[in-house]
């Protein structure tokens, strides 16, 4: 069977949509670092979308900072892939054509610090995920110990971490006389542009303090908020896009129809009409990140830990239990809410019950072992602040301890059975040292775990209105399981 490329675009059936612009034609004004699968089912929707309606300046180049997977798979199709949105309703199928270079930047370094260069480029996007920014997720800052930092500030000009590659190619620039780009983050950060700001900031002063004065003060950082659900690919999306296509695709994306980018609208350089494309437009991007990553991030997070812990493969496994459908409408409800500055004209009531249907999708595979990777990173913006802001309150935490306790339980490396948990974390290796000292007792294992600072910070562990409930849910996970814990606290 052929593969779907520039070459067989026209062989596709009626009912799949493709570009309708000259992709070959199609001009590079976007970098975006961390070209992986949200994405290719997000950003480059919405760009693509700009596209079709006459705005050929702004194709993508895609750079991947570690794996050369994506440029493997994409470059023989000329950068086209599948984006299949999936219900119970069933699949519509559409051919993305925004992608329009693909580099690896360890392979080539020098090609991507041109490309970020180039006076065309007005935007330098990111999803590289949290761990990609090389910071203390406690506390915000630029990690200088981080082993990524330490050797491009050995190297500047030689960049290997997203921070490096940003602040090289707007020092290039700079002495070409050539306005910095805007960094666009689109990864769940708090405050996500303040935080990539800050970062390349310091880590700009450290290369040259005049330099760093220019990123701070001349540099936009616009912060924004993303949502779509993105599955991993599997062999059975691949499947399903050769059955729509009656062609090859090596690497299509399956998503739900929900989609949302609310953006702070600060773009110096200028940037394709996204606001057409559905996209939000605002001044002030807080209180829809709040409610983004505290409601579906933090359930997301809750759902996984303990979800895999009970033995389901994918959310809607999960979202199948009773149970667990009110513990989540109980951390959303009870909990989170209360915390949320809600914004003008938001629907929070229909936010959430929505959300509870796009868990319960079944036409989409999301692995809860998928959702659980990174969580020392994920755990202080999903769920820890809004702990702290309980605690504030004098509230209590029932629900959220519970879902820190299941991320203990999960990092101590053995499921319920008795099975190895392939852990996946960049804190992995000393998160397992901690669970083999400790062992399975809740009393040894939870303060150890509360001793790592970069997650739980220095004021967590002081406060027994914090530790006594997750050492008590972390004890109960142990003693009865995560499916009797949840029928417990629901």
């Amino acid at each position: 069977m052929d593969r779907i490329s520039l070459d067989t675009l026209q062989d596709l059936p009626p009912a799949v949509a493709r570009p309708a612009y000259d992709v070959a034609g199609t001009r590079v004004g976007v970098v975006h670092l961390g070209v992986g699968a949200f994405h290719r089912a997000h950003q480059a929707v919405y760009l693509d979308d700009r596209l079709n309606a006459g705005e050929t300046g702004w194709g993508v180049l895609g750079a991947s900072l570690r794996s050369p997977d994506t440029r493997d798979a994409l470059a023989p199709q000329d950068g086209l892939y599948a984006v299949m949105v999936r219900s119970g309703e069933g699949t519509r199928t559409r051919v993305i054509g925004s992608l329009r270079d693909l580099v690896v930047a360890p392979e080539d370094p020098e090609r991507l610090l041109a490309a970020m260069t180039d006076p065309a480029v007005r935007i330098v996007s990111l999803t590289v995920t949290e761990k990609g920014y090389c910071h203390d997720p406690a506390t915000g800052t630029l990690r200088e110990d981080h082993p990524d930092i330490r050797r491009d500030l050995a190297s500047p000009l030689a960049p290997v971490s997203a921070p490096g590659f940003l602040v090289e190619a707007i020092r290039r620039r700079r002495a070409a006389g050539v306005p910095p780009f805007t960094v666009l983050t689109c990864d769940n950060l708090p405050a996500n542009g303040e935080t990539v700001h800050r970062v390349i900031s310091r880590y700009a002063a450290l290369v040259d303090p005049d330099l760093g004065a220019f990123v701070r003060g001349e540099v936009a950082c616009p912060s924004t908020m993303v949502d779509r659900i993105v599955p991993a690919t599997t062999e059975a999306e691949r499947a399903l896009a050769r059955e729509a296509m009656g062609l090859e695709d090596a690497w299509p994306i399956a998503t739900e129809p929900f989609t949302q980018w609310v953006i702070e609208d600060r773009f110096p350089l200028g940037r394709p009409r996204l606001e057409e494309a559905g996209a939000q437009l605002v001044s002030d991007v807080a209180p829809y990140e709040l409610m983004k990553l505290r409601l579906l991030n933090g359930s997301h997070s809750t759902i996984a830990y303990l979800g895999y812990l009970a033995g389901h493969e994918t959310v809607s496994d999960v979202m199948g239990e009773p149970a667990f459908v009110r513990l989540v409408a109980g951390l959303m409800d009870a909990e989170v809410t209360p915390t949320l500055a809600v914004p003008l004209g938001a629907d929070l009531a229909g936010y959430k019950r929505s959300l509870i249907e796009r868990f319960r999708n079944p036409a989409l595979r999301h692995r809860t072992w998928q959702i659980a990777m990174d969580g020392s990173q994920k755990l202080p913006q999903r769920l820890l602040g809004t702990v702290r802001d309980r605690l504030r309150a004098g509230a209590p935490i029932d629900r959220l301890a519970l879902g820190v306790a299941a991320w203990m339980r999960y990092v101590a490396g053995v499921d319920e059975a008795g099975r190895p948990i392939d852990v996946r974390d960049p804190l992995a290796a000393r998160l397992a040292d901690i669970a083999n000292e400790a062992g399975l007792d809740a009393g040894r294992l939870a303060p150890a775990l509360l001793g790592v600072r970069e997650v739980f910070g220095e004021d967590l562990p002081a406060d027994p209105r914090f530790t006594g409930p997750v050492t008590a849910a972390l004890d109960g996970l142990i003693a009865r399981g995560a499916r009797a814990m949840v029928e417990a606290t629901a």
